[in-house]
């Protein structure tokens, strides 16, 4: 008989390589930019094992697998590990994911419980029980077969004999080889024996074997007379015998007797250039393969999301009977269809969740998606439905259209919410849920800022007192106490020495005058612009006494408590982008001037490292979800009257990273497009470096009826009968504020979608009006949408035209130069946006110019507080008005958050309850805990 034919692992190992290979190269043709993913999870720094890892990592490259080595510490715990696979298990940019083999911890891990961690659909080594379990019971298409049986079967292959009907002999029945070797063979149809160290008749078994597979570990244990000529023989066994003729002492030989099987066998492996090259081989099998179904099931930048179905009613419910009416899905299950890895968020039950910053990091090299704002037409009192437009474009484009679409909306203030307006989730079957928990605490993100405020607050009032009662040596002592003998500036204070050009680090080297700089702020009690803030309507607040105790010593002052939501702390968060500027931001706040006219902040007091302290989870955006199952982030929920009016900078970041290229962030700006779109564009998107794509201008028949002359509009108060019956003169009238406001979208540059929001008592000859006059204004488009009533579904016309409305060129630009002086750039605001013909500074509002001028702060943008019923200063003047002079009270500077504010007209930074508030008709169901009433 001819000796055996030798089975090279290093031959067909190559092919298969040369094979995956091409296939990855056709992967990456059909979706571009995908890249199989590898990931191998080392514990300990074993040299067998480094040599193993280096042997997969460089046969990853060559194929074109994107390959991760993630390297923990022998000090690692099974805590530690097992965070670490969770993270991998979600990441779906990994497809494989193997844990390398033995475990090199200073630490008890078991690793079975490590390996069965490992997602089934991951586990390229196919070592979990889950995959074990399925290759017992002949799933083989819908499991993963650990490496080394693979590759034996792939080179059983490559002899063309037929497997079926044979019968096969597996000697050993490790849970790695020997054990998924049987099934394996058993599932091919051979008749299979399993032997192992207690098989008594070993020699018998092996002479009836057609196919042999040995994996042992005993070096050279079968021996070639034992074996039935024409045997197939795969050898898995690797050893080390004595060899004097070796450079090393030893050879490595296999678990087969090699010279005198190959005698026998009609095909044989070597040891080595046996199996071993093909284990290697099938793992990068097993992640194309993994891969490959990845691709069958999800689309590369397409989420894969369970839609919500909703259940329409007519007559529309109230919107807590919807809310309450809907399950949510579990929000780790939304964080996973977004692309979210478990690491990156951070549960507040069920239905809420904060997303880590980390997120940005590690998708910096994802393009954005399509960037859109929903803004309005000068608004009623009771609103035109922006927030429900929001949600109802989202609903339209991810649950109808199936784009990949985020919506980014504020935090409710609950002076609003238990005030006169109610909750802002929306309304109808468009709004964010569970709503009771968006219009409530949500994470409790405004009463960080509450508390972080009323610090500064604090600060600034009990620096003043003792800067008032002590001597420079004792409150020097009190800055840089003296501990066991030593005395140390910290951090801050350093901070401080350096802008008062004192260049020194060791506090016994100040000089008096040094010292007296150091330590007193001198604080002009009529220059402090920081109140404290409640998150509450209460008139009451507009205007306190304080410091009326005995021991403040008589040094009492006026002062005011203002909503939180207008705290500058509020407009940092908003427009930070990041940890470290949002650090830097609160740093820079100037709380008052000192008596020499000098700027006072916030790192002056002392307070910076505190207020990040107390700011660093409010930072991270809230994930929440719509009532069809698309996600949301609630994050930030500054006044657009009297701040800038938009959500965080960072929750549209992350969610333009997260939607991709083709994806959609619609965001949503404060009231009218004069106030919340200008300061989106001039404010936010300066800072943001963002550049928007589509303007989305809500429009309603009754606004526009009020516009056109119809009778005042009053919260909590039937609508005359004018805006119940038809008037088309009345509505085209009206149509002069849409027209304004298409226009002051247009200078921007952004093409502008009219979304007309329906009512009921709208008829169709008003709507078509709208439409119609929009168009002719200049809108891309203009549709009439039902939302309110059909969630998204009756907004998938208004989807459309901004899918379009996106595909053609945005030429943003901004309305003007920060290097202007501050009176041209609110010159510029007053006339191109809301149709004044000049501006009149009052003496107060001169003088804050020269200030600011002087302390630098005067190439700033401008966050212009005015009213949202009125273009101009007046509410009472509707429609588009033209030709009046717009007063500016007083400026301030919110220089953290990185704008001046000037101040027309009179506006109250404190909202007062009215006769019947909202929270009339709140209550809370103490049997089943369920919120009840209206938001």
């Amino acid at each position: 008989m001819a000796p055996a034919e030798i089975l090279s692992g290093k031959a067909v190992s190559a092919q298969v390589r040369e094979r995956l290979k091409q296939q990855v190269f056709e992967m990456k043709e059909k979706f571009p930019g995908f890249r199989p993913g590898l990931a191998i999870l080392q514990v300990g720094n074993r040299d067998d094992s480094n040599l193993y890892i280096n042997m997969k990592l460089k046969a990853a490259a060559e194929i074109g697998i994107s390959a991760n080595h993630i390297k923990l510490p022998n000090t690692a715990t099974e805590a530690d590990v097992l965070k670490c696979i969770a993270s991998l298990n979600g990441d779906p940019a990994v497809h494989g994911f193997i844990v390398q083999l033995p475990l090199d911890s200073d630490k008890p891990i078991n690793t079975e419980k490590i390996t069965n961690a490992v997602a089934p659909e991951k586990d390229v080594d196919g070592l979990s029980s889950i995959n074990a379990g399925k290759l017992s019971r002949g799933d083989l298409g819908d499991c993963f077969i650990p490496c080394t049986p693979k590759g034996c079967m792939e080179l059983i292959r490559q002899t063309g004999v037929q497997v079926a009907g044979k019968r096969a002999v597996v000697v050993g029945r490790s849970k790695i080889v020997g054990a998924p070797m049987h099934d394996l063979l058993l599932w091919n149809h051979a008749t299979v024996t399993t032997c192992h160290s207690k098989t008594s008749t070993l020699a018998e078994e092996v002479g009836k074997a057609d196919i042999l597979v040995v994996a042992a570990g005993k070096a050279e244990m079968v021996k070639g007379e034992w074996i039935k000529p024409g045997a197939i023989v795969i050898d898995c066994g690797i050893n080390h015998v004595p060899d004097s003729t070796k450079a090393s002492g030893k050879r490595v030989v296999g678990d087969v007797a090699y010279n005198t099987a190959k005698e026998k066998a009609s095909y044989i492996t070597p040891v080595p250039g046996g199996v071993g090259p093909m284990t290697v081989a099938m793992l990068m099998q097993s992640t194309v393969e993994s891969a490959q179904r990845f691709l069958e099931k999800f689309q590369p930048g397409k989420w894969n999301i369970q839609y919500s179905q909703l259940t329409l009613k007519t007559p529309v419910p109230s919107d807590i009977e919807i809310s309450q009416s809907c399950l949510p899905k579990p929000i780790d299950q939304v964080a996973k269809e977004v692309g979210l890895l478990p690491d990156e968020v951070e549960l507040y039950g069920q239905t809420k969740a904060k997303v880590h910053l980390s997120t940005l990091k590690r998708l910096k090299n994802q393009p954005d998606g399509k960037y859109v704002v929903v803004t309005g037409i000068t608004p009623t009192p009771l609103g035109e439905g922006k927030s429900t437009t929001t949600v109802g474009l989202v609903q339209a484009l991810g649950a109808h259209l199936r784009q990949n679409v985020f919506a980014c909306v504020r935090q409710p203030s609950q002076g609003p919410t238990f005030g006169i307006k109610g909750g802002a989730a929306g309304g109808g079957y468009c709004q964010v849920i569970p709503m009771e928990e968006f219009n409530l605490h949500l994470t409790g993100d405004i009463h960080a800022i509450t508390a972080a405020n009323n610090l500064v607050a604090a600060a600034v009032d009990a620096r003043m007192f003792h800067e008032l009662t002590q001597t420079d040596q004792a409150l020097y002592n009190r800055l840089v106490p003296s501990v066991s003998g030593v005395r140390k500036f910290s951090d801050i204070q350093i901070r401080r020495l350096q802008k008062l050009g004192i260049n020194k680090t060791d506090p016994t080297t100040l000089t008096k005058e040094e010292i007296n700089a150091f330590v007193r702020l001198d604080i002009d009690p009529s220059t402090i612009t920081w109140q404290r803030v409640l998150d509450t309507n209460d008139r009451f607040l507009r205007k306190i006494t304080i410091g009326q105790s005995p021991t403040e010593k008589g040094f009492s002052r006026t002062a005011q408590f203002d909503i939180t939501v207008s705290s500058e702390i509020m407009a940092v968060l908003a427009l930070a982008d990041g940890l470290d500027d949002m650090k830097k931001r609160l740093g820079r706040m100037v709380v008052a001037s000192s008596k020499r006219g000098e700027p006072v902040t916030a790192d002056d007091l002392g307070v910076t490292g505190a207020l990040a302290v107390l700011m660093k989870d409010a930072v991270k955006p809230n994930l929440m979800q719509t009532l069809e199952g698309t996600p949301v982030f609630v994050h930030a929920g500054p006044f657009a009257n009297i701040a800038h009016g938009n959500s965080s900078v960072l929750a549209d970041k992350i969610a333009l990273k997260l939607v991709g290229k083709d994806g959609f962030v619609v965001t949503e700006a404060g009231f009218g497009a004069d106030i919340g779109m200008e300061k989106f564009f001039n404010i936010k998107c300066r800072y943001s470096g963002l550049r928007p794509h589509v303007v989305v201008l809500v429009a309603t028949v009754r606004a526009l009826k009020m516009h056109g002359g119809g009778p005042v509009v009053t919260a909590g108060v039937p609508l005359p009968k004018e805006y119940m019956e038809e008037n088309l003169q009345l509505l085209a009238k009206g149509c002069s504020n849409l027209n304004r406001q298409i226009q002051n979208a247009r200078i921007f540059g952004v093409p502008v979608v009219v979304a007309v929001n329906a009512f009921k008592t709208d008829t169709k000859a008003e709507l078509a009006l709208v439409v119609q006059l929009a168009k002719e204004a200049g809108a891309f488009d203009a549709v009439e949408c039902t939302h309110w009533a059909e969630g998204g579904k009756g907004a998938v016309a208004l989807a459309q035209a901004v899918l379009r409305a996106s595909q053609t060129p945005s030429n943003f630009r901004f309305l003007y130069n920060v290097e202007l002086p501050v009176i041209d750039k609110i010159r510029l605001i007053a006339q191109q946006i809301y149709g004044a013909k000049d501006i009149e500074l009052l003496p107060e509002a001169q003088e804050k110019v020269a200030l600011y001028t002087k302390q630098g702060f005067g190439n700033l943008p401008v966050c212009m507080a005015k009213t949202h019923l009125s273009l101009s200063h007046d509410p009472e003047q509707k429609g588009a008005p033209t030709g009046f002079i717009l007063p500016i009270r007083d400026i301030r500077a919110s220089v953290g958050a990185g704008f001046l504010y000037p101040l027309v007209g009179t506006m109250s930074t404190m909202p007062g309850l009215p006769t019947r508030p909202c929270f009339y008709d709140i209550d809370l169901d103490t049997v089943s805990g369920e919120v009840n009433g209206l938001f």
